[in-house]
């Protein structure tokens, strides 16, 4: 009967997190590079248009890679409250909330895509509009759900920051991870602020400045799935590991 005492090593929540981010990772990179870098022709409503219309079971299951990546945003956060609140309960705490916001931002900018294909459905209702003026309120919702994009990203700035600033301290993972985390909150902080700012020099270094984000995001996600945490100096500091003694 005592099953019910028997608590999850932080090893396995490291694991699992570590898989929940690979496929965040991967859906993101998916909805982007394969389906609207390849879809969006940049300037042009028209053949934007055509290239969706061609292909929009293609431009569906982006929408719905998307949504299960902020599926897995809400566990994987989760999971990193576990792991670093030995560190900072409250500052893991924060982190949560501001993952919260990230994602209800993400999710709702999710309609503009939506909204995409209503306007280019064939009902009755948009005989009121001229083709080139559905495909003008079309690129319009695309570059709505950019912004909501980039809007989004703020909060996950802050998060990574305070995620760094845990992982430093934490002494159960290793403080290049730290280091690099925090970065690539600058990274999305300085791309967002720039996109509302600076639309202009926000295009010149995009995609460059993700470069460091991808690189911090991708080392964290592999060393949870390959190494995990240092569970004796984890269990020492969740105050956990005298008991099991």
């Amino acid at each position: 009967m005592t099953g019910h005492n028997v608590k999850i090593s932080p090893q396995v929540y490291a694991r699992t997190g570590g898989l929940l981010y690979l496929i965040i990772i991967v859906t993101g990179i998916f909805g982007e590079a394969f389906v609207r870098n390849k879809l969006i022709v940049l300037g042009d409503a028209t053949a934007t248009a055509n290239n969706i219309m061609a292909s929009q079971l293609l431009w569906r299951i982006g929408i719905a890679g998307d949504l299960i990546a902020h599926v897995c945003d809400l566990p994987l956060m989760l999971i990193f409250y576990v792991l670093l609140r030995p560190v900072n309960k409250n500052l893991a705490l924060l982190a949560v909330f501001f993952c919260l916001i990230q994602t209800a931002v993400l999710v709702a900018a999710k309609l503009n895509l939506f909204t995409v294909l209503f306007l280019l459905e064939s009902g009755d209702y948009l005989k009121a509009f001229e083709p080139h003026q559905l495909h003008a309120l079309m690129y319009l919702s695309i570059k709505a759900d950019g912004y909501g994009f980039g809007l989004g990203l703020i909060f996950f700035g802050f998060e990574c920051l305070i995620l760094g600033y845990l992982i430093f301290r934490s002494g159960y993972l290793p403080k290049a991870l730290g280091i690099l985390m925090p970065i690539a909150g600058l990274s999305y902080l300085t791309n967002s602020f720039a996109m509302i700012l600076a639309p202009k020099f926000a295009d010149l270094i995009f995609p460059t400045i993700m470069i460091p984000a991808f690189i911090a995001e991708s080392s964290f996600c592999l060393w949870l799935i390959v190494k995990g945490v240092n569970v004796p100096e984890w269990e020492k500091q969740a105050g956990i590991g005298a008991g099991r003694g």
